[in-house]
């Protein structure tokens, strides 16, 4: 794993350069605590974190009710992430995954989807970062199987990537 600050400023890079382009945006899920997460995420990203800038384009795909139970409950658990993925992910959007494991199903075949859509894809996990290490193009591993302790640290990098997503975006120049 590549030091915390090198990864934090490698997926606010990745985001940038998402959000920069016309229609870009992020898919952000994850499950049960997870999932609150990335809620949270994007809501730093659409709003602001700290300081006033243009909202940027980020969506949880873990909030619709109607799609995850409809999706669960004709496909599988298994699909709900990917199913969102294949219907909303275009070229060139980040899809970002949050798993304590890395193994979660669900998260890996959203990863894989994304792949497919040539989305770029960013995983955050705990150590060994799983199953989902192999679909990643950027990997936030947390040295930790404790799940509490790797949620924790979550919060801190996800705070620590709006920070400088933001900032890049107050200081810009257009």
């Amino acid at each position: 794993m590549k030091s915390g600050l090198y990864v934090v400023k490698m997926i606010a890079n990745e985001l940038i350069d998402c959000f920069d382009k016309k229609d870009g945006k992020a898919l952000i899920f994850g499950n049960g605590g997870s999932a609150a997460q990335a809620q949270h995420f994007a809501a730093e990203l659409v709003g602001k974190y700290t300081r006033q800038r243009n909202c940027l384009p980020a969506i949880s795909i873990t909030t619709d009710t109607s799609i995850l139970t409809a999706t669960g409950n004709d496909y599988g658990f298994d699909h709900v992430f990917e199913y969102q993925i294949e219907a909303f992910g275009r070229k060139g959007d980040v899809a970002i995954g949050l798993s304590t494991s890395g193994n979660s199903d669900n998260v890996v075949r959203a990863f894989e989807m994304a792949r497919r859509k040539d989305m770029r894809t960013i995983g955050l996990t705990g150590e060994g970062g799983g199953k989902v290490k192999r679909y990643v193009d950027i990997l936030a591993e947390v040295p930790s199987t404790d799940t509490p302790r790797i949620q924790e640290a979550h919060i801190f990098l996800i705070h620590e990537i709006c920070g400088d997503v933001e900032e890049y975006y107050v200081t810009k120049k257009t």
